[in-house]
């Protein structure tokens, strides 16, 4: 997805231990089904509507440009190319906050996460060397000296992402500390976020939309996932589809940067997406193992 190459100040191994490493070109691939299938107006959309009789037939394919939400990195690299493959799936697909946004930035920061490990870098350091954005600089800067002082412990990870929501919309970079057990659950202790949603109206209401933007993304990112088979979608209760629970909330904090010379901005889906490359970040941070794979704690491990 991204190619590497040695900046001015590099270490003797050669070109994957630089230690300015700027990313010269990224090529992104990503395959979708559509995005939505909201009635809108149009009965079709509705599951009951194929059983009037007039006759509606089956749901369309949803909204296809929800799939390339933020598949284009926010960062300054001089070659970028991205194709999107949309197919249908075997489900009726529906609306999740943020749409593809929650899945490429996913992929797009841990990827930036493994680009600084390749390079020998600092992960914030890496980021900022490819922002120009002074927001988003500062946005990153921010969430580095609010994380300043821990120091996780052993199986402990802490890990970092960054985003700027359809990059056009607010600016939000998250933190999370995480704890991986012997049994390989891994649990979330602590969340850090710094959000610049432009002139802010309301600061409590920012704060808490941001919070339950990262706990919800969180709940996805470690423990949500429809299973289904051949016949039909097995998930059917909370058992078999776990979503957090109230004693699995971590500490979550948050810091607003209140642009008042700036317009407002939509901050309603900015968390999700960083939130989970965060997450995964810290992962790899506290044992090795990069994640690829969501929720990272499946149904299974539950069950044991």
């Amino acid at each position: 997805m991204g190619a590497l190459r040695d900046g001015d100040d590099h270490g003797s191994a050669g070109g994957s231990r630089c230690l300015s490493g700027k990313i010269t070109g990224w090529k992104y691939d990503l395959w979708s089904d559509g995005h939505s299938t909201r009635p809108g107006g149009d009965p079709s959309s509705l599951l009951p509507a194929r059983f009037l009789d007039r006759g509606y037939g089956a749901p369309g394919g949803g909204y296809r440009g929800g799939a390339i939400r933020n598949s284009k990195p926010y960062y300054e690299i001089p070659n970028i190319k991205t194709d999107s493959h949309i197919f249908k799936g075997p489900l009726r697909i529906s609306a999740l906050r943020g749409l593809g946004a929650y899945a490429n930035i996913f992929a797009i920061e841990s990827f930036m996460d493994e680009l600084a490990h390749k390079a020998g870098v600092d992960p914030i350091s890496f980021r900022l060397n490819h922002l120009q954005d002074p927001r988003a600089r500062t946005c990153v800067e921010k969430i580095k000296q609010n994380t300043s002082g821990v120091k996780p412990a052993s199986r402990e990870g802490l890990g970092y992402a960054f985003a700027r929501y359809k990059n056009s919309a607010s600016y939000f970079a998250v933190a999370a500390l995480v704890e991986v057990a012997d049994d390989d659950l891994v649990k979330l202790i602590k969340m850090w976020g710094v959000i610049d949603a432009g002139e802010t109206i309301n600061p409590d209401g920012l704060k808490n939309q941001t919070e339950g933007g990262m706990i919800q993304s969180a709940s996805w990112t470690l423990r949500e996932e429809v299973q289904f088979d051949t016949e039909h979608v097995s998930s059917r209760d909370w058992h078999t589809y776990p979503i957090f629970r109230f004693e699995e909330i971590p500490e979550v904090e948050v810091e607003v940067i209140d642009m008042v010379e700036e317009p407002p901005l939509g901050a309603g889906e900015a968390a999700q997406g960083p939130t989970a490359a965060a997450i995964a970040n810290a992962v790899f941070n506290a044992t090795g193992r990069r994640v690829r794979d969501l929720p990272i704690n499946p149904v299974e491990k539950y069950l044991r």
